[in-house]
Parts: structure tokens; C-alpha cells; sequence
């Protein structure tokens, strides 16, 4: 390793989601107008699928490349038939992003609403079948608050 080069890259974070998708290119356009990602590597193999991509959504990076029958045991949620992944995203308006989402083709799992943790949060399948939890942080709350309004969340509960 060379004496400057950082162990972690400058601009990225030491865990990177990476989403194997059944047509990347179709998801890169999507998670553009979903989430406003930049795509800042798009490598295509041989076969004109992508290999690699790198995107940047906010401050974070999200990998993404093609389903490959080079790697048999690494499958889209579409090819799996369930949910392989699920990415936690912060953003600034969380009912504006749900909305934009479903506009562009996610499917809503759960309406935005304040939870007892102290964020407003939704969430969504993207049309590759990752699910995407969405959430605004609006309090900081001690452990104990957390603690007595979960308490008061499971007694709403049906059993």
C-alpha cells in the first residue's frame, strides 16, 4: 500500500450498501428520481450489463451491480422471490421522498408516520424489490422516553 492512500477513500464511509439488482440500469434511472442519486462509476461488463456502479444518495455512497450467473449465490430480490436487502435512508422531508418514490414506481409498505423513536418514518419497496426505510429525525429522546412511549405504542397494538 502506498504511504498517503487512505484505508477508507475520501468521500465514503466504512459501510457501503451493495445492491445486486435484475437490471441495474433500469434501477440506477430510478433511484435518480426517487432519491436524487448521482452516479458517479458506472462500469459495464462484456455482456453490457453493469458490473459496478457507485452512486451517491445525500452524503452516502450505495454500490449496485447486475445479478451474474458467474456468481450463482448472489441474487436480485426478483430473481430470490423475497426481500435481499433493505436500506436505511435519512433525509430531510420524509413525506416528500415517500411521495417522489411511489410517484416514480415504489410500492408503499408503510405509510409515514411519527414514531416512538423519535422519527417520522415510511417505507417502500423499490421496483427491483429492495425495501427503502425512510425517516426524518425529529427528537432526541433519552433511552427512558424511548423505553415508556414504546410501551405506549405496544399497548395500541392488536394482539
Amino acid at each position: 500500500m502506498h504511504k498517503n492512500v487512505r484505508a477508507v477513500p475520501e468521500g465514503y464511509h466504512t459501510v457501503t450498501p451493495y445492491l445486486v439488482q435484475s437490471d441495474a440500469k433500469k434501477a440506477i434511472e430510478f433511484y435518480k428520481e426517487a432519491f436524487g442519486a448521482e452516479t458517479r462509476v458506472s462500469m459495464p461488463g462484456p455482456n453490457g450489463r453493469i458490473m459496478h456502479a457507485d452512486l451517491r444518495i445525500g452524503d452516502s455512497t450505495v454500490f449496485l451491480a447486475d445479478e451474474s450467473p458467474e456468481m450463482p449465490d448472489t441474487k436480485s430480490p426478483q430473481t430470490a422471490g423475497c426481500v435481499t436487502s433493505s436500506v436505511f435512508l435519512y433525509v430531510p422531508d420524509v413525506d416528500a421522498v415517500v411521495k417522489k418514490a411511489v410517484a416514480a414506481g415504489a410500492k408503499l409498505i408503510m405509510p409515514v408516520n411519527d414514531m416512538f423513536w423519535g422519527d417520522r418514518f415510511g417505507q417502500v419497496a423499490d421496483p427491483f424489490g429492495h425495501r427503502w426505510s425512510i425517516a426524518t429525525h425529529k427528537e432526541d429522546l433519552t433511552p427512558q422516553e424511548m423505553d415508556q412511549r414504546r410501551a405506549e405504542w405496544e399497548r395500541t397494538q392488536k394482539p
